[in-house]
């Protein structure tokens, strides 16, 4: 699917969920996921013109802390637990303008935040998206 429109004003991510949507052997070093997806995040970044904002489920990780880096707000869940991560998200769209964009594949949350006038993207819109920078970066497309 090539979605040529352009990226949301407010794009949220639900970090594992979109690294969980392809079988990549991400399980293997959760940690690489995380910053591989962030450090991918960054260059879809000027095609954002408000925020990107990732939500990732566990422990921060020494190299990747919470607050802005390299025009994404990353933030972890706020407790422990099942949904804690889509409890994060739901109160970001809460507080924020209903332009948010919240790419996730997961059901219920997605119901949630639709439910707050979120639009919801699958994990497939965004890696796709993802894909074609990384394929522009290396002289493709």
């Amino acid at each position: 699917m090539n979605d040529p429109s352009p990226g949301p004003a407010r794009l949220i991510v639900d970090a594992m969920n979109v690294i969980g949507s392809r079988p990549t052997g991400w399980w293997r070093d959760r940690d690489a996921a995380k910053l591989g997806l962030v450090g991918r995040l960054r260059g879809l970044a000027p095609e954002v013109p408000e925020s990107i904002v990732v939500v990732i489920d566990g422990r921060p990780l020494p190299d990747l802390p919470e607050g802005e880096q390299g025009g994404v707000t990353v933030l972890y869940a706020s407790r422990r637990g099942p949904d804690a991560a889509d409890d994060r998200i739901v109160e970001i769209v809460a507080r924020g303008p209903g332009d948010a964009v919240v790419a996730t594949s997961d059901r219920d949350l997605s119901r949630r935040v639709r439910d707050l006038g979120a639009e919801v993207r699958g994990a497939s819109w965004l890696l796709s998206r993802l894909d074609r920078l990384d394929r522009a970066g290396e002289g493709g497309e």
